[in-house]
């Protein structure tokens, strides 16, 4: 191997290189987040739990394609900090639902500017189309279809 863009595993092998771009479009977003003390993932929860409301963990390490325990330690520095809290489910005591705090909500609404500079200079340099069609296919890469589906599994 010389090194060359070209050559390595991702390009045999899908799962290395959606990771290797991954790491490297993260890396870029956490650049974006600047000096805000976030990073792009803890961002993005954050605005994943403001569309939602105040989703159960279980909901949200879902929606998150995460497992409790990726989420909880993901979740530990914003509650910490003021941002998050969890609270008792009105129906199941046992259920913890996430929720924004009015600081939580502040900061997120703030690094909107952040993330919308950064999501222009994507679609600016990969394409508004092309990046549009990425997130789609992503989507359906991250769905519970795609997983049943690649699992073996019949859908339904």
């Amino acid at each position: 191997m010389n090194g060359s863009e070209d050559e390595g595993v991702w390009q045999y092998c899908s799962n290395s290189a959606v990771r290797r771009a991954a790491r490297q479009l993260g890396q870029l977003y956490d650049d974006a987040m600047g000096d805000s003390g976030l990073r792009g993932t803890q961002f993005s929860l954050l605005s994943q739990i403001a569309q939602s409301g105040a989703p159960t963990q279980k909901e949200l390490a879902e929606a998150m394609v995460m497992d409790l325990s990726a989420l909880g330690h993901t979740l530990k520095p914003l509650i910490r900090d003021g941002l998050v809290q969890l609270v008792p489910d009105d129906k199941d005591r046992r259920a913890k639902r996430v929720r924004l705090t009015e600081a939580g909500l502040a900061r997120q609404r703030e690094m909107v500017i952040r993330w919308q500079d950064a999501q222009t200079r994507f679609d600016k340099t990969f394409g508004k189309e092309r990046s549009e069609e990425l997130r789609r296919t992503l989507a359906f890469i991250a769905s519970k279809d795609f997983a049943k589906a690649f699992s073996g599994e019949e859908n339904g």
